[in-house]
C-alpha cells in the first residue's frame, strides 16, 4: 500500500507538470529572422538582404540547415533549423549575434524597419478571426484593431508568436503623378527627400536652461510639433520654393490618402472581411492551458467597454480540441475497462475481495505511467495517450490472469502468500511475453 501511494502521488504530480500538445516535439526547433525592404522586389531582397544575413548566420553552432524566402512584397524570412534538443534560448542569442554582425551591410531602409529574431514553434495552436457583424468596419480597421489584440495575446504564458494576416498597419500612401513631376523637373527622390526632411520628430530644447543669463527666473521645455499625422498635413509638405514666394506643395504633384501598409494579403471568414491572428505555441508550453488562457483573454477583451460595437471574434481552428477529445476518450476507456474487470472477475470468481484487487491496481499502474513520462522527458500528446489506451488493455488483461490464477491456488488450500508466489512463478513468463508481443505489434503498426 505504501508503494502504491508513492506511485500515485508521483503520477498525479507529474500529470499536472507535464506539457500538453497535439503531437510530441519531434520536429527540430527553429529560429526565425524577419526583415522588410519596402518597395523592393524579390531579386533585390535576395541580393541586398538575404546574402549578407545568410553569410553570417551560416554555420552557427548546432544548426542543421536554413531556408529563406524573399517575397515580392518586400518581406524577407530566414528559418534556421537546429538539432533536436537544442536550447532555443541559446540558439536565439547565437543567431541574433550573427544577424547583428550583418546589419552594417544591409540597406538603410531595412535597418530603419528593423531586423527581428524570434524563437517559434512550427506548431500552430489557434486561428482567431475578427469580423464585423454588419460590415460596419473595413478590412483596414479590422487589421489595425487586431494589432492591439495581438499585444494582449502575446503576453500570455505559452504564446511564442502571434502573426496577423490582413491589410496591416495604417500607412500614409503618396501617389505621384509622373507627368506633373516631369513638368516641374522633379523626380521621386526629390519628393522622398522633402517628406523625410519635414516629417521628423525634433527635440526643441529648453529656454532658460543653465548656463543662463543672470536674473533668469524660469526654465521651460519646448515641445515642438513632431511627425505629421493626417492627410492635410502631408499635402502641405513643401517640395520646392521659388521666386516671388511661389511654393510647390506635395498635393500639387501627388495624391495623398490614408491606407494600409500592404494590400498583398486578404483575409476572409465565411466570405466576410476579417482580420486573422495565427497563434504559435512556445516550445514546451502546455497547449491546453495556453488555449484556455487565450479564450479567457478574448472574453475579457470583448466585454471591455473599449471593444468596438458590432465587432466579434471566432476561433475557427484550435488544435487543442483534438487533445481534449483524446483525453476524454482515455477516461471513457479507463472507466469501461474497470467496469469490465469488475464484471468478469466477479461473475467468474464470485469473490468481492478478488474483484477489488485489480480495480485498485489498474489506476495505480496508469497514474504511475505519468511519472515515467515525466522522467523520460515526454509530453501528454496524441501518441502517448494512444499508448495509455493500449496500456489499459494490457493491465486489464494481466490483472484478470493474475487474480484468476491466484484464486485457483487458494481454492486448492494454499495460503495467500504461497498462492501469490506460486501464481506469479507460473504466469510471469507468459504475461511478459504477451505484453512484449502486443507492444511490438503496436510499434510495427
Amino acid at each position: 500500500m505504501v508503494i502504491s501511494i508513492i506511485i500515485m502521488i508521483a503520477g498525479v504530480v507529474s500529470f499536472f507538470a507535464l506539457p500538453i500538445a497535439k503531437f510530441p516535439p519531434i520536429a527540430p526547433p527553429t529560429i526565425s529572422v524577419q526583415a522588410i525592404y519596402p518597395g523592393a522586389d524579390a531579386e533585390t531582397i535576395a541580393a541586398t538582404v538575404a546574402v549578407p544575413i545568410e553569410q553570417q548566420v551560416n554555420g552557427v553552432e548546432g544548426m542543421l540547415y536554413m531556408a529563406s524566402t524573399s517575397g515580392s512584397d518586400g518581406t524577407y524570412t530566414l528559418t534556421v533549423t537546429f538539432e533536436v534538443g537544442t536550447d532555443l534560448d541559446i540558439a536565439s542569442v547565437l543567431v541574433q549575434n550573427r544577424v547583428a554582425a550583418a546589419e552594417v551591410k544591409l540597406p538603410s531602409e531595412v535597418r530603419a524597419q528593423g531586423v527581428t529574431t524570434k524563437k517559434r514553434s512550427t506548431q500552430m495552436l489557434q486561428f482567431i478571426t475578427l469580423t464585423a457583424d454588419d460590415n460596419n468596419y473595413d478590412p483596414l480597421f479590422l487589421s489595425n484593431y487586431s494589432l492591439s489584440v495581438k499585444d494582449e495575446l502575446s503576453r500570455i504564458d505559452g504564446v511564442g508568436d502571434v502573426q496577423v494576416f490582413g491589410a496591416g498597419d495604417y500607412s500614409m500612401r503618396i501617389w505621384l503623378d509622373p507627368s506633373k513631376l516631369k513638368q516641374r523637373g522633379l523626380t521621386s527622390e526629390d519628393v522622398i527627400a522633402a517628406v523625410a526632411e519635414q516629417n521628423v520628430q525634433v527635440a526643441a530644447g529648453q529656454i532658460g536652461a543653465a548656463p543662463a543669463p543672470p536674473g533668469t527666473a524660469f526654465q521651460f521645455t519646448v515641445a515642438a510639433r513632431g511627425r505629421l499625422t493626417d492627410v492635410e498635413e502631408f499635402e502641405d509638405i513643401i517640395i520646392r520654393s521659388g521666386d516671388a514666394g511661389r511654393i510647390l506643395r506635395l498635393k500639387d504633384v501627388a495624391r495623398v490618402e490614408l491606407g494600409g501598409v500592404s494590400y498583398s494579403l486578404d483575409s476572409r471568414f465565411n466570405r466576410q472581411p476579417a482580420a486573422t491572428l495565427a497563434i504559435y505555441q512556445l516550445p514546451g508550453a502546455n497547449a491546453l492551458n495556453t488555449a484556455t488562457m487565450i479564450r479567457e483573454k478574448l472574453q475579457q477583451l470583448s466585454a471591455d467597454r473599449n471593444w468596438p460595437a458590432g465587432l466579434s471574434y471566432q476561433v475557427p481552428f484550435d488544435t487543442t480540441l483534438f487533445v481534449t477529445a483524446s483525453m476524454k476518450e482515455v477516461y471513457v476507456t479507463l472507466i469501461t475497462a474497470i467496469v469490465l474487470v469488475v464484471l468478469v472477475i466477479y461473475l467468474f470468481l464470485q469473490d468481492w475481495r478478488a474483484t477489488i484487487i485489480p480495480v485498485v491496481a489498474i489506476p495505480v499502474s496508469l497514474i504511475g505511467t505519468f511519472a515515467v513520462l515525466q522522467g523520460i522527458g515526454y509530453s501528454i500528446n496524441m501518441l502517448t495517450l494512444f499508448g495509455v489506451v493500449l496500456a489499459i488493455g494490457i493491465v486489464v488483461d494481466d490483472a484478470i490472469v493474475v487474480v484468476e490464477n491466484t484464486s485457483r491456488h487458494l481454492a486448492d488450500g494454499m495460503t495467500p502468500k504461497d498462492a501469490a508466489i506460486k501464481a506469479m512463478e507460473e504466469i510471469v513468463g507468459p504475461v511478459l511475453a504477451t505484453t512484449l508481443v502486443l507492444i511490438s505489434a503496436c510499434c510495427c503498426k
